[in-house]
């Protein structure tokens, strides 16, 4: 990166204090965006906007809550008058904390609502405000932060993966919403795999057992390794420039093969 793609935009980016929200508030800035880094971890989400200098901006916003929706769109309209790029990143698995059991017969209508609530509600939310935002100038790009467990059933994680999916059909709404419009705002999901996070260390543990366990976790995956938060930042970068003025309501999988097929997973 550092050809400044995107010079003199102004992006917005929830659940940015960590992983691949910030990761793409990162590689935003570099590209020369200005970027309001936004999540509900104020301490952490501060601390990667000062290192990003005086491109970024700390606030805190808790997708599911309107409220905030509308004052940090607003804040930035204020500063900047346009908002140019959202991208709806902020998301959780429903395992946070010591959470119960996620399958279709035993989740809790309680744990189903709240992993909805964020992932799905929170990204609803993201689209309505940026379409409001970005009306002023009547163009813009909407990036939604999707899953692979969006396109396929995960018989343990029954509401991220419908909640993923309702984010993948959302974005095809918003961007056949828009197009009849009359604007020139686009709207695409990102897909992820697995992407070496810190939602997996607790799961990959610090041991030696480290290595046999992210050999585990990817040993369906043709390219045979985690994804980087940077590779899906690089990802949103293309999404949110000028290079993609003619890409709307498309999903991009970026799964190291996976979704091609577990038949293409090379012998070593």
């Amino acid at each position: 990166m550092g050809n400044k793609r995107l010079m003199g935009k102004v992006a917005l980016v929830t659940g940015a204090a960590r992983g691949i929200g910030e990761a793409i508030a990162r590689a935003f800035v570099a590209e020369g965006a200005w970027v309001q880094v936004t999540d509900i971890d104020v301490e952490q989400g501060a601390r990667v906007a000062a290192s990003l200098g005086d491109r970024a901006e700390f606030l805190r916003l808790d997708v599911r809550d309107e409220t905030d929706w509308r004052e940090a769109t607003d804040a930035v309209l204020r500063a900047h008058g346009r908002l140019d790029v959202v991208v709806n990143n902020a998301g959780i698995t429903g395992f946070e904390g010591h959470a119960g059991p996620h399958d279709p017969e035993h989740a809790s209508l309680a744990a189903w609502r709240s992993v909805h609530e964020t992932n799905l509600d929170g990204v609803f939310l993201g689209c309505k405000h940026a379409i409001r935002a970005m009306r002023a100038t009547g163009t813009g790009s909407i990036i939604n932060i999707s899953s692979r467990s969006g396109l396929v059933g995960i018989p343990a994680a029954a509401a991220y993966a419908s909640s993923k999916a309702g984010v993948r059909n959302h974005t095809k709404t918003v961007a056949l919403y828009c197009a009849g419009q009359g604007m020139q705002v686009r709207c695409n999901s990102i897909h992820p795999a697995a992407i070496l996070t810190p939602m997996w260390e607790p799961m990959l543990g610090t041991g030696p057992e480290r290595d046999a366990n992210m050999a585990m976790f990817v040993q369906d995956t043709p390219l045979r390794r985690f994804g980087t938060p940077e590779e899906v930042a690089a990802m949103a970068v293309m999404l949110a420039s000028d290079e993609a003025c003619y890409i709307t309501g498309a999903e991009l999988n970026i799964d190291g093969g996976i979704l091609a097929g577990s038949v293409a997973v090379p012998s070593h």
